[in-house]
């Protein structure tokens, strides 16, 4: 007969937990945190949608963000801290800095390594910076940064640096010049001493109406000036035949190389520009307006701090509520359903559509997206009527057309000039010819996703749907010359360079598609099958505009310029 065992089994007594699982937050950190939020007026409770906000508070005040801080936001948000980590991480201007790593120098100077300033010599800048500034500056590559019209661009804290040398960087950074500085502009006086806000006052008292303005627009053929090209009165009608309440958002994200001409308008009339947004709010019905600004126009942040401020203290009339809100650094924010989910306080990362933002958009409203100059000429074209806007143009096409014009020509800048315009008159009429001792060579009628074209099609109409049978596009008209003195296979690296570091990792064929792509581009000779499928896989199966034009730079180089790859 078995005995049995007459032990006790030993009860271990249950631990008390003193603290939450996971990062605690210090008090001293949460502290500085709210400390900051209360000076920028923001009471309790502490609104999730201005977490970005938030963050770029914390930096300009700390020069970075803590792993501390980011909990203590967290905590103060009632959020967890991985989402705040993770949003923090996506935007390149955030510079978050973990448990026991040394936080970044006080002063970064960003150096421009796009195409225009590449050419113009940023690689050099890149190279001898480092050494002479020392060890307690900070010197980063940074993508296109909107100024290519003064290439080689730098960046000394917010402060932009045209037409950089070392020496005129060297000087910035001992003065400490780290904020910028905002030149001569019509400001809010002004403006309505020339009659500014006369049309959306009487649009308010109903000497205008909602349908005699939207037929005006589409008399006018306006189109959506951001690179989509969608005409804009036909998307006024579509906004406002959506139930209220309704949103609107103006994306001034203008990140695509070669780009520049919304800032080249705001830094001038920016209150052209708030007229034409209120106008186009009022016409669709919108409630409540976004400004979304991309953070390298530091400079237009402040005017339009200053101008909204002006104008909310002595309205002209009744104005509904605008918020100016700030991005981080971010290039596919430009894409309209990203810069809504930054807007929202969230990653940049593109929707899957249906539905569309005018549907489903910002705080899942139907929503009216504009870019900033299609909304700058609305009051020209209101006053002046649609044929003062359609007499313009050449070669069958109609309207006026800005042109962010950089590269090898003498007078790069922003040029206003008739639609259907070839590049060849552009350069010649407007950009008073190329450089001495450069010969025209090649062309990008769109920016880095347009494609590159032969000089020996340059007597191509610059306009919507005129370049897309060559492979091509204008989208915001960012004009890039090269000459004699480049190859179009280097120009195209540095495009997809560009691709691949912007691309927000969302969905694979544009994530490992980009990367992929400027791998096989870096031997001699191209595999040229290879990219051609890959090119196509990207186009058909990438989620955004990102991905699906990534490939036109590779495919204009293989179709048009195949003798620089023997």
């Amino acid at each position: 007969m078995s005995s049995q065992s007459t032990h006790e089994p030993t009860i271990r007594p249950i631990k008390v937990r003193h603290a939450l699982k996971g990062r605690s937050v210090d008090p001293k950190a949460r502290q500085d945190v709210c400390a900051l939020l209360d000076a920028a007026g923001t009471v309790a409770p502490r609104r999730r949608d201005l977490l970005i906000e938030y963050l770029h508070r914390i930096q300009d005040r700390y020069g970075h963000l803590s792993a501390a801080h980011l909990a203590a936001l967290a905590a103060e948000l009632n959020m967890a801290q991985a989402e705040v980590y993770e949003v923090a991480t996506f935007y390149h201007h955030f510079d978050v800095v973990k448990e026991g790593e040394a936080p970044p120098p006080a002063l970064t100077v960003r150096v421009c390594d796009s195409l225009s300033c590449e050419m113009a010599g940023a690689k050099s800048l890149l190279a001898r910076l480092p050494g002479i500034l020392g060890r307690d500056v900070r010197v980063l590559p940074a993508p296109c940064i909107g100024r290519c019209e003064t290439a080689p661009n730098a960046v000394v804290g917010q402060n932009p640096v045209p037409r950089a040398t070392v020496e005129k960087v060297s000087r910035l950074v001992a003065a400490k010049a780290t904020r910028q500085v905002t030149g001569r502009y019509v400001g809010y006086g002004e403006y309505r001493k020339r009659g500014g806000y006369g049309l959306f006052a009487a649009c308010l008292a109903g000497k205008r109406g909602h349908e005699q303005i939207i037929g005006t627009m589409e008399d006018a053929g306006l189109r959506g000036l951001g690179g989509a090209g969608f005409p804009a009165g036909r998307k006024w009608k579509i906004v406002r035949a959506e139930p209220a309440p309704r949103n609107m958002a103006v994306n001034i994200d203008e990140g695509e190389p070669g780009t520049f001409k919304d800032r080249y308008y705001l830094e001038r009339d920016p209150h052209r520009f708030l007229e034409g947004a209120l106008i186009a709010a009022w016409t669709a019905g919108v409630g409540e307006i976004w400004i979304y600004l991309r953070d390298e126009y530091a400079g237009c942040r402040a005017i339009l701090e200053k101008e909204l401020a002006a104008l909310a203290a002595d309205p002209p009339c009744a104005l509904p509520p605008i918020h100016l809100r700030r991005g981080a650094g971010a290039y596919i924010c430009g894409e309209e359903s990203a810069m809504i989910e930054s807007i929202e306080g969230k990653r940049g990362m593109p929707r899957l559509r249906p539905p569309y933002v005018a549907q489903v958009g910002l705080f899942g409203l139907p929503t009216l997206e504009h870019n900033m100059e299609t909304l700058y000429w609305v009051r020209d074209i209101l006053e002046k009527g649609a044929a003062w806007f359609t007499r313009n143009g050449r070669q069958g096409r109609k309207g006026l057309r800005s042109f962010s014009v950089s590269g090898r020509v003498k007078k790069p800048g922003v040029h206003l000039a008739p639609a259907g315009i070839t590049v060849r008159e552009l350069i010649d009429e407007y950009c008073g010819g190329m450089l001495t001792g450069h010969s025209f060579y090649a062309y990008l009628p769109g920016g880095a996703s347009g494609g590159i074209l032969p000089a020996t099609m340059g007597d191509l109409p610059l306009d919507f749907d005129t370049l897309q049978p060559h492979g091509c596009f204008i989208g915001s008209a960012g004009v890039m010359i090269l000459s004699d003195r480049d190859r179009a296979v280097d120009a195209a690296r540095n495009m997809l360079r560009f691709f691949s570091h912007e691309s927000c990792g969302q969905c694979t064929p544009c994530r490992a598609g980009t990367a992929k792509a400027l791998q096989l581009m870096q031997n001699k000779e191209w595999d040229r099958p290879l990219l051609a499928e890959l090119s196509q896989a990207m186009m058909d199966a990438s989620i955004c505009g990102l991905g699906q034009a990534a490939p036109n730079p590779v495919l204009s180089v293989m179709k048009y310029f195949a003798h620089e790859l023997t």
